[in-house]
């Protein structure tokens, strides 16, 4: 069953220690919006720097052994309007929407399921917002336990249906979860929406393009969209990276950044909003080759996110089914998590998608210039193998195929958060974030033990030298107990206490974090202490 219980610590803990805030809070906030605090942006650039380390500073090994050929790209977040018509966006980005009448809320139709069952001789439909079966069930098991029906369903439902709420966790064979898309027009209007306290308050299903529009120009201004991918812009920039660098097919372009999607119901904390960030790598490659590569990326993939510290049976790969798959792709897996919110089922990670020649194509097609590639060492291969001049000259020019890997970064922020999250009651704090070292926002907490007697001032000489290399927090307030509380809390694996005994031998406390030990080393050791403790475990996660 989904743990509503520890979402709401993770969600409660971000707001108190500065890793994530409800954007515009102050006015009351905006749906579909967040703000990364202090601790937030830190951890999110920490996941970020480790990505584009991975995958163009020091890209994989490729299945010849040696080194793929990675470049970088940054494109504007605002493109051409005939971008997204090319693309498909502006045809086919769109979501089913059902609104309720009565409590005003917006649902995705196909992420509304519905109880249906039988009571005193009659049928009754209860939705419930969830994206699967299995999620369905885990909602309506939690949201009715114990018959604890909420006030708002009480005071203006009908007996009829107060009785039909009192048996919705029956385990009746007359109970069946079913999507509510599947539903005839007529069991629509008889279904209880997941807000509302009467029946026939939802709507018909109707599109909904997911594009935020915008304006370009002060005056006579032509509509245009902040980009729902950052995809586009390096198919767009296909010829350019060719021309300027001196990449050749197979290669990859990769790019980090802002994308913005008018989701209809934003959910699960950051898990889906309609402001995030991707990271996302387009990889070139001959079409005859597409399959070798989609595999190499698939491994790779799932390699990357293991060096986050994420525990091997919290991930898992889930290959689309055909009636699932975009129109453009040959195949798509994703890469799944266990979430709180989703287990025991899981939740999508990072796509990985074989996406053919569609992109290339059909930006060719709209913009009027070619944007296909001539292979000359594979024509000189083709030549050598006796193959016949007419087929060389037909396969040694093609539009590439392309691999796309691409995850969400703040996603990757909410699966760090939710992996590092501990509690241990021993503790004062009753949790730790276990990040792992490279990705905690504050590698290393300074503190004097009391504000008198040189304690503060060696403390500070020592943050003053460290904080050239390493994130540290230098803190000499309050008891010594509630600072490591709250290192424990924002995941700091180590804090360093400067005490009576300093003075008297030059030596000070090094507190670990996943296990509170304490011991005792020189003054003049730290830095080497983080050199074999923080540096080492850098140059370990390096082997994806």
């Amino acid at each position: 069953m989904a743990d509503a219980t520890v979402m709401e610590q993770i969600v409660s803990l971000c707001k108190r220690r500065g890793f994530v805030y409800p954007a515009s809070e102050i006015y009351g906030g905006i749906n579909g919006f967040w703000d990364y605090g202090p601790l937030g942006v830190q951890l999110k650039n920490n996941i970020r720097d480790w990505w584009w380390r991975s995958m163009v500073e020091c890209p994989p090994i490729g299945p010849d052994g040696h080194p793929i050929d990675m470049v970088g790209i940054d494109t504007a977040i605002i493109q051409h309007p005939k971008t997204w018509v090319a693309s498909g966006h502006v045809g086919g980005f769109s979501d089913p929407m059902v609104d309720c009448r009565e409590s005003k809320q917006r649902y995705r139709a196909d992420h509304l399921w519905v109880r249906k069952m039988q009571s005193d001789g009659k049928t009754w439909f209860f939705a419930t917002a969830a994206s699967g079966q299995a999620e369905a069930e885990a909602a309506f098991t939690e949201f009715f336990a114990q018959k604890k029906i909420p006030h708002r369903l009480r005071d203006g439902v009908h007996i009829r249906v107060w009785q039909a709420l009192q048996l919705l966790t029956s385990d009746s064979p007359d109970v069946q979860h079913v999507p509510f898309m599947s539903l005839s027009v007529e069991d629509r209007d008889k279904t209880i929406g997941p807000d509302a306290t009467k029946p026939g308050t939802l709507t018909e299903p109707r599109q909904f393009n997911l594009m935020l529009a915008t304006k370009i120009g002060a005056v006579d201004p032509i509509e245009a969209h902040l980009r729902p991918e950052t995809a586009q812009g390096i198919f767009l920039n296909f010829k350019n990276v060719l021309d300027t660098t001196r990449v050749k097919v197979p290669f990859g372009v990769a790019q980090i950044g802002k994308s913005f999607r008018n989701e209809v119901t934003p959910r699960n904390f950051i898990f889906r909003s309609r402001e995030f960030e991707q990271m996302e790598m387009e990889w070139f490659c001959p079409p005859d080759d597409s399959a070798k590569w989609y595999e190499f990326w698939k491994a790779q993939r799932m390699a990357w996110w293991r060096s986050l510290g994420i525990a091997a049976e919290k991930l898992r790969f889930r290959d689309h089914t055909p009636d699932e798959l975009s129109f453009y792709s040959k195949m798509t897996v994703d890469i799944e998590y266990q979430y709180p919110f989703t287990a025991p089922d899981f939740g999508e990670l990072e796509g990985i998608a074989h996406r053919g020649e569609y992109d290339l194509t059909q930006h060719a097609k709209h913009s009027g210039l070619r944007l296909d590639y001539f292979d000359q060492e594979l024509q000189l291969k083709l030549k050598e193998q006796g193959v016949p001049d007419e087929q060389v000259k037909a396969r040694s020019r093609y539009v590439p195929n392309v691999i796309e890997p691409a995850s969400g970064l703040t996603r990757a922020v909410l699966v760090l958060l939710c992996e590092a999250y501990t509690p241990d009651p021993s503790r004062p704090s009753q949790l730790y974030m276990k990040f792992k070292p490279r990705f905690a926002p504050v590698k290393l907490g300074i503190f004097p033990l009391v504000n008198k007697d040189g304690m503060p001032e060696t403390a500070e000489k020592l943050y003053l030298d460290l904080r050239k290399d390493y994130v540290c927090e230098y803190d000499p307030k309050q008891a010594i107990g509630k600072r490591y509380a709250r290192m424990d809390e924002i995941g700091t694996p180590y804090c360093v206490t400067i005490d009576g005994q300093t003075a008297q031998d030059q030596t000070v406390t090094m507190r670990h974090r996943d296990d509170c030990k304490q011991e005792r080393i020189a003054l003049d050791k730290v830095r080497s202490f983080l050199v074999d403790h923080l540096d080492a475990e850098s140059r370990l996660s390096a082997g994806v």
